[in-house]
């Protein structure tokens, strides 16, 4: 599993011009699910990802979680984070999680993520309009293969 993380003000997710998920404060979670990821990978990068200290302290050092702060997630699913991009022009997403296998660890990821904060989500295979106001700017990628 691959994931974008970036630490915002703010952040909000349209399907059809309509909100349908949104943060005030807190993180933005891209996530994309390669063939082969299972739950392991979710509880891994979930994990990390709640209890990952990029906010700042009273003395302005990224010292905080998500949870220390008060913040919540808006995680929205993106399987062109997996994009290759190795031949040609046209990236491939061969590497991408068929949709059913993909929304299900999308589902199961998010779950995991609700231990940390309130989670607000995208739909899953809609064409989603994101709008950000990146804090920091702060940006992290993770993948769960460097975490086992």
């Amino acid at each position: 599993m691959t994931a974008v993380l970036q630490r915002v003000l703010s952040a909000s997710v349209r399907v059809d011009g309509k909100v349908v998920g949104k943060t005030d404060g807190g993180m933005l979670v891209l996530l994309g699910v390669k063939v082969g990821d299972t739950e392991k990978d979710a509880d891994l990068l979930a994990d990390k990802i709640g209890k990952l200290r990029i906010f700042s302290d009273e003395f302005g050092k990224m010292n905080l979680s998500i949870e220390q702060v008060g913040g919540s997630f808006l995680a929205i699913s993106n399987f062109t984070l997996l994009a290759n991009y190795k031949k040609g022009n046209r990236p491939d997403y061969l590497d991408a999680e068929k949709p059913d296998e993909a929304n299900r660890l999308y589902e199961y990821f998010c779950g995991r993520l609700s231990h940390y904060a309130t989670v607000e989500k995208g739909i899953f295979g809609a064409d989603m309009k994101v709008e950000l106001v990146n804090d920091g700017p702060i940006t992290i990628v993770m993948d769960s293969e460097k975490l086992k």
